[in-house]
């Protein structure tokens, strides 16, 4: 991918993320990552409109992830949610000073000043609200945030978040990091309902034909999903639909009440004939 590349997007909120797809070393050469293994990364944008990506890109299983955000330009006004992987004071600045937000979780060896403590409900999970300037010697940048304190009673554990987005409530920002969930609800069901981790090629261009026809089939299944009055489930929708292609069926019907036995045919449609 060319470090001159650009992606623009008009999302309100998005989440960035990446997850490794491991490779056999021997059968995948082109893909190696470490001594006796080898590893592709897909790299994925998911709008929080239906969840469905909005960018991707395949790399090696070397490229990290802030190498492929510092090639997005999002739309001003974005709320880009994001793990730690992605933290970069040179990279987090630019897109603050292009009015891009950001929420994530704060690391620990993050040297800050606290300018000023908001005022936090008595009651609730909010436990700190504190305005933040992180300076960074290396980059010469200043950043302006929030660091976000919220207690989880279910974990029994403090979660400390960072935005840069000054209006919302805390609770609201660490609602946000918590719908994060849903990239990685997205990963998993990429690789355990599509099966991508099974291909069919060893070549480099075989396996992109293959997670770019998975992320195809996603979009399609996501829709179906949608547009159907029955309550399904993504698993569900996945393993029915795969008895279904054989059948002979109105899918829009079949998808709306799916426990009707298919319309019975004319001996001459119930077989194939084949020519001789």
């Amino acid at each position: 991918m060319g470090g001159r590349t650009k992606f623009r997007f008009h999302n309100k909120l998005v989440s960035l993320d990446a997850t490794s797809i491991d490779l056999c070393a021997s059968l995948f050469d082109w893909a190696q990552y470490k001594r006796t293994k080898g590893a592709v990364k897909l790299h994925l944008m998911l709008d929080h409109e239906g969840y469905l990506p909005c960018f991707a890109v395949l790399t090696d299983g070397k490229a990290h992830e802030i190498q492929i955000a510092r090639q997005l330009a999002l739309q001003p006004g974005t709320i880009l949610v994001r793990d730690r992987a992605y933290i970069d004071y040179l990279w987090m600045h630019r897109i603050t000073e292009a009015g891009v937000f950001f929420v994530t979780r704060m690391r620990a060896d993050i040297h800050y000043k606290v300018t000023n403590k908001r005022q936090t409900p008595r009651r609730g999970a909010v436990r700190r609200d504190e305005e933040i300037l992180i300076r960074s010697a290396t980059h010469g940048v200043e950043l302006r945030g929030r660091r976000i304190v919220i207690w989880n009673e279910e974990k029994k554990e403090k979660l400390v978040f960072l935005s840069n987005h000054m209006n919302l409530a805390a609770s609201t920002i660490a609602a946000i990091y918590k719908d994060r969930w849903q990239i990685e609800s997205f990963f998993k069901s990429l690789k355990q309902l599509l099966r991508v981790k099974t291909f069919v090629g060893t070549s480099a261009n075989a396996l992109k034909i293959q997670m770019w026809t998975a992320l195809i089939a996603m979009l399609v299944l996501k829709f179906l999903q949608w547009r159907a009055q029955y309550g399904w489930s993504l698993s569900n929708l996945v393993a029915l639909l795969r008895y279904q292609l054989f059948v002979y069926r109105d899918l829009n019907q079949w998808l709306d009440d799916p426990f009707q036995p298919p319309p019975e045919l004319a001996p001459l449609q119930q077989q194939l004939v084949l020519p001789f």
